[in-house]
């Protein structure tokens, strides 16, 4: 078969046909009698087992070295490539993020986009400071920050865009929010501090939604900062926070606000006396907690643990219950 004629039955070119020769990837068995290059039937299959793992990514030097190898395996090879598109699948997807961040700042012109293109790569620098100062600048592009602030690891740089994306107001929640639906555990807990951080109604609203989130840090962040917005569903969340000695101080001050409320005061100090079956330190946290409560809402079950069989928390409740008798 002539070379016009494999072209046309195999897709490829007469031009790299003759490029396979000169490589001696592919060299027809035989020549006519006027010297035009004649292939065979496996000088044909060659060329299709030649274009099918280009379709993988190998080189022709690959290729070449894998057809001439009569011992060669594939396997390393295979997970060379595979790394090889993974790398290029992930600069293509940073490449996408780059132009949808520009796309959303909706340029007027090319300065615009340049100072998106800039602060895309202080924002993408390796340097903690270099991020930190870019936040700390003037930015008003919203989804450029929730999108570095659902991406910083780095405690300086995260608190930095937090302020930054504050400074929007309630605009900035929805940059945020979709983070609260990450699968990623490490995103849910810097959007839930993020939101934190944001008025409105709509971020009080997620951050009761993030009361019930698998993960128990987003759920102690959200009950802080939805209580701190007098969110009474927080109430079971920041008691357990008490018994279970994480950010326990934090949780009593805005478990003592909520309280102002008569009926809500009643609630919580009936979920505090709950705990107080547990070990003597839970009981020591349950009773600095109850200082928090206000008037003499905790008076008789102060009374009751100057009697506790642990003398700390004996001492504590006696000095508390004498603070606030008259």
């Amino acid at each position: 078969m002539l070379i016009g004629e494999v072209a046309r039955r195999s897709g490829v070119s007469t031009r790299m046909l003759r490029h396979y020769d000169s490589l001696g990837l592919v060299r027809p068995t035989g020549r006519t009698v006027g010297g035009y290059r004649e292939y065979a039937e496996a000088d044909i299959r060659r060329i299709f087992h030649v274009e099918g793992l280009r379709s993988l990514g190998m080189s022709l030097r690959q290729i070449g070295q894998a057809l001439a190898d009569p011992a060669f395996t594939p396997s390393a090879l295979v997970d060379d490539l595979i790394r090889r598109t993974e790398d290029r699948l992930q600069r293509e997807q940073e490449l996408l993020e780059r132009l949808r961040a520009i796309d959303a700042s909706e340029p007027a012109g090319w300065d615009t986009v340049l100072h998106v293109v800039e602060l895309l790569h202080e924002l993408d620098s390796p340097s903690p400071s270099r991020r930190q100062r870019a936040a700390l600048a003037p930015v008003e592009d919203v989804p450029l920050l929730a999108k570095a602030v659902l991406a910083e690891a780095h405690p300086n740089v995260a608190g930095a865009l937090r302020w930054a994306l504050a400074r929007a107001g309630a605009d900035a929640v929805a940059g945020v929010a979709a983070g609260m639906h990450s699968a990623d555990t490490e995103v849910r807990r810097r959007a839930v501090r993020a939101i934190a951080e944001l008025p409105g109604e709509e971020a009080t609203a997620i951050l009761k939604d993030a009361l019930e989130d698998p993960d128990p840090d987003v759920r102690r962040n959200a009950a802080l900062a939805a209580g701190r917005r007098g969110t009474t569903t927080a109430v079971p969340a920041l008691v357990a926070m008490v018994a279970e000695g994480t950010n326990d101080v934090e949780a009593a001050e805005v478990l003592g606000t909520l309280a102002q409320d008569p009926v809500q005061g009643q609630r919580i100090l009936d979920a505090l006396a709950g705990e107080l079956a547990a070990d003597a330190a839970v009981r020591l946290r349950v009773t600095q907690a109850l200082a928090e409560l206000p008037g003499d809402l905790a008076h008789a079950l102060l009374r009751q643990l100057r009697d506790d069989e642990d003398r700390t928390v004996a001492l504590l409740a006696e000095a508390l219950d004498g603070r606030s008798t008259p």
